[in-house]
């Protein structure tokens, strides 16, 4: 694993400890010599997460659209930031460019992005695992809902081994750094 895709909000919620979790997941990425690759913001836990791994000597590579750089949301201190036309081609460019992906708190764009890298996994298109930072059990619900996906037979057992799920960034990272995509491909069908 040489590089990280990190999913998060554009926010920093109410709670501190979301953003005390995108710092420490900067910090580890940049300490373990990983590439952080994320939307290319600098506002909420995105913009956390980037200047955390800067302040740690890390590599940042942002991804961010026309229109969020047009309002003014890119991150003007990262290495390198891609700007691509759509969401769409930003999501393709993560896939491209990330070896593992991880998820912090967020929203509907920060799920959306999980759920379009776990679609490709499931379709064959895709062989990256996905590490969720469950910080203070926000995550619980939606990780109920996928055992009741299992459980109702909407989605086969196997394909939640492809999620990592932590409540720290150095347990899901290291969970990622020993993922094997072909153990996992034959618990899928």
């Amino acid at each position: 694993m040489k590089s990280v895709a990190v999913f998060c909000g554009s926010n920093t919620g109410t709670d501190p400890a979301f953003a005390q979790a995108a710092a420490a997941t900067g910090r580890l990425i940049a300490a373990r010599g990983l590439l952080l690759v994320y939307g290319g913001g600098h506002r909420g836990l995105m913009g956390v997460t980037a200047d955390a791994a800067l302040a740690a000597g890390g590599q940042v590579h942002g991804v961010i659209t026309e229109y969020l750089k047009s309002r003014e949301l890119q991150h003007t201190r990262i290495q390198r930031c891609d700007v691509v036309a759509d969401m769409a081609e930003r999501k393709h460019r993560f896939a491209d460019l990330a070896d593992a992906f991880v998820v912090l708190g967020g929203g509907i764009g920060t799920l959306e992005e999980m759920s379009d890298m776990w679609s490709r996994a499931q379709l064959g298109d895709l062989r990256k695992p996905i590490g969720i930072v469950n910080t203070r059990g926000f995550y619980d619900p939606l990780l109920a809902m996928f055992d009741r996906m299992v459980a109702d037979a909407f989605l086969p057992a196997g394909q939640k081994d492809w999620l990592v799920v932590g409540a720290e960034p150095a347990t899901v990272l290291d969970g990622l750094a020993r993922f094997s995509p072909a153990q996992a491909v034959s618990k899928w069908i």
